[in-house]
């Protein structure tokens, strides 16, 4: 273990916190429930977000940016969404603080009472139909596809660095389009976007399926979601995207002029995923050392260590292995020289606990061989690579180590995902070995609360591939109406 790092298996929420504090991706706020990103876990987050954000503009939307600040009316106008949030809503009262009379203090000036509370925005939908009923008037502004990339506040009780914060940064996408058919496309070629970003890039194996009715985004007609399991066996919804139909246009009046000169009701979609992607990268490929991150999105993808006793020695080095740094560059290999007078075991175990996929060695020997080492994260192993050769063999391990890990963390939620045809075998499943459950459900609303009550065990999603066929609900022994996949969730 790294920097006293709690191992996993002796308390894996003290394991995560220690993984993401020493390493350095993150560090709690001075207001409870909030967290500063640090320069190492915002580069992780920008890798992310470059990689969606290319996804979202090679598909044909555009970035805009709304306000912080909602009027608190626009939320009577849709009841079900705001139902969903309404707990969470920070709320502006005032706008102006004032000096105590002993002037010691500050506090707030009664006299600046705002004529109409304002919500701190916890996701923007009443504000972006507010001004898309603006700009839409006929079918030829349709469709309308933006996104965004934002900070959001929802006043978490329970918060957790990165899974759930009261402030966290995240893209929301909100289009209008024609028809329920081209709603409904968009929606699932979104989720077809977070499930490329989740495995390509996250090496986060995923689910995709609809939600239940119970667990449905609030005001909305489905949501489809991708599912990750942790390394606890527990589910992390990663990702989701939602069929709104026509329940915003109605509630804002978002009318459009329609090819056959009638008025109609714009069909929407909204959809996001967030800072809660790093959580999820931790917990998928981290282990007692630290992080493991997938090769596309890490800020480093090689560290370079050079083993010198002295100055002197160190610029021996350097002069051989400059022209690879130079190369790697190039290619946009991100590397990086650690010439800290730290000893090598401590750069060894400081940039394991950062998840470095490669890390190359050289001393004075190795300049002699005309040869460095590279050491993977992913696995235990090391190997001596000529100098001529280094560069091609850095680029074929990171292609290598990327491909691993995601075959390793989609065997391991294979190997903890089980059917069951008894509650009894549910249960059992559930409290002791854990991950995901796949079973018959009766598709009422009774027994899906009856199981959570009992086990805390929720719905994830129904499955693309769900086949009820012959299956009886494992609560009610009635046939299942759905297959559904059951876990415990953060």
């Amino acid at each position: 273990m790294s920097k006293g790092v709690t191992s996993q298996k002796d308390n894996y929420a003290t394991w995560y916190t220690d993984v993401i504090i020493k390493s350095g991706l993150a560090d709690y706020g001075p207001v409870k429930g909030t967290m500063v990103i640090r320069p190492y876990g915002y580069e992780l987050w920008e890798n992310i977000k470059l990689a969606l954000d290319k996804m979202l503009k090679d598909s044909g939307h555009v970035n805009a940016y709304f306000p912080l600040f909602i009027p608190k009316s626009f939320f009577a106008s849709e009841a079900k969404h705001v139902e969903g949030f309404a707990k969470e809503c920070a709320v502006v009262t005032h706008h102006r603080l004032r000096t105590t009379d002993d002037g010691q203090s500050v506090e707030v000036d009664p006299e600046s009472k705002l004529e109409e509370e304002v919500i701190v925005r916890p996701t923007s939908e009443t504000i972006i139909w507010s001004m898309y009923k603006k700009w839409i008037q006929s079918y030829r502004d349709l469709p309308l596809l933006i996104n965004q990339w934002a900070n959001v506040v929802r006043w978490e009780m329970r918060t957790r660095l990165f899974l759930r914060t009261t402030e966290f940064l995240w893209q929301e996408g909100h289009t209008a389009h024609e028809t329920d058919e081209e709603a409904e496309k968009e929606t699932l070629k979104i989720l077809e976007i977070y499930r490329n970003l989740a495995e390509d890039y996250l090496a986060m194996p995923v689910l995709t399926g609809v939600k239940s009715d119970s667990e449905k985004f609030a005001g909305a007609e489905k949501t489809y979601s991708i599912e990750a399991m942790m390394g606890d066996k527990k589910a992390l919804q990663a990702g989701t995207s939602h069929n709104l139909g026509q329940n915003f246009a109605k509630a804002f009046g978002v009318t459009f002029q329609s090819r056959e000169n009638k008025e109609d009701f714009v069909y929407a979609t909204s959809w996001g995923v967030s800072t809660r992607l790093v959580g999820g990268v931790v917990m998928v490929h981290g282990d007692d050392k630290g992080l493991v991150l997938p090769p596309k999105i890490a800020p480093i993808q090689v560290i370079v260590i050079p083993i010198a006793k002295n100055d002197e020695d160190k610029i021996i080095i350097m002069n051989q292995i400059n022209d690879i740094i130079t190369q790697c560059a190039e290619k946009g290999i991100r590397i990086k020289v650690d010439d800290s007078n730290n000893s090598p075991g401590f750069k060894f175990n400081e940039w394991e606990l950062k998840g470095v996929p490669i890390r190359l060695e050289i001393g004075l020997r190795d300049v002699s061989n005309k040869e460095v080492v590279l050491a993977r994260r992913d696995i235990v192993d090391k190997q001596s690579v000529k100098l001529n050769q280094a560069v091609k063999t850095i680029t074929n391990l990171l292609d290598e180590i990327q491909k691993n890990i995601l075959h390793k963390a989609a065997d391991f939620r294979d190997k903890n995902t089980v059917c069951v045809e008894s509650y009894k075998e549910f249960k059992n499943v559930i409290s002791n070995n854990g991950g995901f459950v796949r079973c018959g459900w009766d598709g009422t609303v009774e027994t899906e609360i009856a199981i959570k009550n009992e086990t805390k065990a929720t719905i994830r999603c129904i499955p693309f591939n769900s086949n009820p066929k012959d299956l009886k609900c494992i609560f009610s022994g009635e046939d299942a109406m759905y297959e559904v996949i059951f876990a415990k969730a953060y």
